[in-house]
């Protein structure tokens, strides 16, 4: 058998089921397309890859390909549209099958469909997906399943999954005659028109893209520092990197397994015992996968301005004030801090981005669908189940809504010697401490330090001012 490994979101050579299945081919083609269309602008004028995601995605590409050197093989990288280059490789080298993995998103899905048109009659086979749980595994079919997590988390934890990941394999079989004359170069960022990130220190996410990488983080976390054991009680950090696992990114490029993460956590529980850390890690895993099952039943329905709720509005306006969200210069320090870090880096802490996308939709009425749209050009974890899943949570259209936020609350609570907004927001070092939550109080004095005025203070915000305003 002369197969074709198409590699996607799945940048990874441990429990990766289409690798198992070719493992037993004749020959094996591993194949990344990178498709143009990811660098063009949508409808919402954001690019679907900024500069960050892609610098993480080259880096991952050139881990795949060195793990695979090192078992026999090569990673062939080619820029076009997949339609057209896979089915080109499968004529050029007389492939008998296309291995891959399932997509869960409208427009992958799609995408495989098509690709699977134009190889008119060689099949294309596709496996599981880097979900935590397989079809077979749910507890009831899928337009069954509950529309709201905790109900979601109850039906599941009810069976028990032992999850059983494939190890990294040790050799691959050989490329197909005269494939290595087509092994380039991976392009740099400079090439894909985007320009080299400046490194920044104070990044959250200090890490490299690629499948070691994820390795190691993930013994890291849960062997070596064991920092598994307090993330319920520093979750909701926003400074280093050890406030939470970190491993979205990974997760989102497909260079680490869940089920991999939900294996090495049951060991580390069996042997350390479980505490409320652990099942925290536990649950924003199941919650990934609630997010994903949701995706794939309602389909193109959650990237619609009204989201699962056809019938209830949301704002759909789009003016300054969404520049200005985007540009970290609202007049709300810990909003603008938290879009500044991103801007700078690619990452973001979970409640930051809860505390920003609240803020875009309930104080600045802004259209939800173009912070996703920005969100997902330039977060490093983009992928759309978790990203659009989240906006809409938020934008309050789903079934399972989150309260507005309280920003000046969540300021105090979250950062409460103002350290987060001081080092983003390096402007503001200059004024007293206790007002760096709250530098709109200071009037026309704002204009000395360079920072914008807030344009309104709400009416919730009067508690946690440090006198009436």
């Amino acid at each position: 058998m002369r197969s074709l490994l198409w590699f996607k979101q799945d940048l990874r050579l441990h429990d990766h089921p289409a690798l198992q299945v070719g493992l037993a081919s004749g020959c094996l083609l591993p194949v990344f397309v990178l498709d143009p269309a990811l660098l063009q602008v949508n409808e919402f004028g954001c690019r679907r890859m900024g500069v960050h995601r892609a610098r993480f995605l080259l880096e991952s590409l050139a881990a795949l390909d060195s793990g695979l050197r090192k078992r026999g093989s090569h990673l062939l990288v080619l820029p076009g549209a997949p339609e057209q280059v896979i089915v080109q490789l499968v004529d050029k080298f007389e492939l008998d099958q296309v291995l891959t993995l399932e997509e869960i998103a409208p427009d992958e899905r799609a995408q495989i469909a098509h690709v699977q048109r134009q190889l008119k009659g060689v099949p294309l086979l596709q496996y599981a997906g880097n979900g935590l749980l397989r079809g077979d595994e749910l507890p009831c079919p899928l337009e069954q399943l509950p529309q709201v997590f905790s109900q979601f988390r109850e039906q599941v934890e009810a069976r028990l999954t032992v999850f059983q990941p494939h190890p990294l394999p040790s050799q691959i079989p050989p490329l197909p005659d005269g494939a290595e004359a087509l092994l380039q170069e991976l392009p740099n960022l400079s090439q894909l028109g985007l320009g080299e990130p400046s490194s920044v220190p104070a990044s959250a996410f200090p890490f490299a893209g690629g499948e070691m990488s994820a390795l190691s983080r993930l013994r890291d976390y849960l062997w070596t520092s064991q920092a598994v054991r307090s993330y319920q009680e520093t979750r909701n950090g926003l400074i280093g990197s050890e406030y939470s696992s970190k491993f979205s990114p990974w997760l989102a490029n497909g260079c680490l397994s869940v089920r991999r993460i939900a294996a090495e956590l049951r060991r580390h529980e069996a042997q350390f015992g479980r505490n409320d850390s652990t099942q925290g890690l536990w649950t924003e895993m199941l919650r990934r996968d609630f997010f994903r099952w949701t995706l794939l039943r309602h389909g193109s329905a959650l990237f619609k301005a009204n989201g699962l709720k056809a019938t209830q509005g949301s704002p759909t306006q789009v003016d300054r004030r969404f520049r200005d969200w985007c540009q970290g210069s609202t007049g709300m320090p810990l909003v603008d801090a938290n879009m500044r870090e991103l801007a700078a880096t690619g990452f973001m802490s979970n409640r930051g981005r809860q505390i920003v996308a609240s803020y875009l939709i309930h104080d600045l009425q802004q259209d939800w669908r173009h912070g996703a749209a920005w969100f997902e050009e330039h977060l490093l974890d983009y992928d759309p189940a978790s990203n659009w899943g989240n906006w809409v949570s938020m934008a309050g259209i789903n079934n399972g809504s989150k309260q507005p936020f309280n920003t000046l609350r969540q300021a105090h609570e979250c950062d409460p010697d103002a350290a987060y907004v001081s080092l983003w927001l390096p402007e503001l070092q200059g004024i007293a401490r206790h007002l760096r939550h709250t530098p709109f109080l200071l009037g026309a004095q704002l204009q000395g330090i360079g920072y914008p005025q807030l344009e309104r203070i709400p009416e919730s915000w009067k508690p946690y001012l440090p006198h009436a305003a």
